[in-house]
């Protein structure tokens, strides 16, 4: 993760092009044979900063009170993920503007956001099926189409809801912040048929 963050500061204070994965390892305090050994390009290097975000995002519906509907486990981790002092902090969330930022002008970096984003609707898929009864994942073919599904549309709605943040000028917290925007965004989701996603993946995928 060090080298994450190294190469995060670098691309938000000296910008993308300018930043060579030589310098990240500098920065980092590794040799460049060792930044390669885990990135293939420097743009590779901010990807565990993006997926920890996702990945705390999947957790929270994963830890979510067992006695909330799927919909409200969403809404319950969007609020403990995305609300500034209760995932992250406000400082924290000007980083990621920076990055989201680089990703949508970038289409390397793009590239990378997009492929963490596209994981963690699989890792979400699977939440959910845990959520509905452990009927959706298959030990071989992994979540069925429906869950995928859900997962891809909630997914899109949270990720939506923080590339427009990102790319506007409002503050974190309040109601333009990511929080509040991935909410209205999954109001679309409350009237998905859960009941019928459940039993049509525990009769398989």
């Amino acid at each position: 993760m060090q080298i994450a963050r190294s190469a995060a500061a670098l691309f938000a204070r000296q910008g993308l092009r300018a930043t060579r994965a030589e310098d990240i390892a500098q920065a980092a305090g590794i040799a460049p044979r060792t930044f390669y050994r885990y990135f293939a390009t420097k743009e590779e290097a901010v990807a565990p900063l993006y997926a920890a975000g996702a990945e705390r995002w999947a957790q929270a519906v994963r830890l979510a009170p067992a006695e909330l509907s799927v919909p409200e486990a969403l809404e319950h981790a969007v609020r403990h993920t995305l609300s500034p002092g209760v995932g992250v902090s406000a400082s924290s969330w000007e980083w990621a503007r920076t990055l989201i930022r680089l990703a949508v002008a970038s289409p390397a970096l793009g590239k990378v956001w997009a492929e963490v984003c596209h994981a963690s609707e699989g890792a979400l898929a699977e939440v959910l099926g845990e959520r509905l009864g452990r009927g959706g994942v298959d030990n071989v073919a992994g979540p069925s189409a429906e869950l995928r599904f859900a997962a891809a549309v909630a997914g899109a709605a949270v990720r939506v809801a923080v590339e427009s943040w990102a790319v506007g000028e409002a503050r974190p917290e309040g109601p333009e912040g990511p929080a509040a925007l991935a909410l209205r965004n999954l109001a679309v989701v409350r009237d998905f048929p859960w009941g019928e996603i459940a039993g049509s993946a525990r009769g398989g995928s």
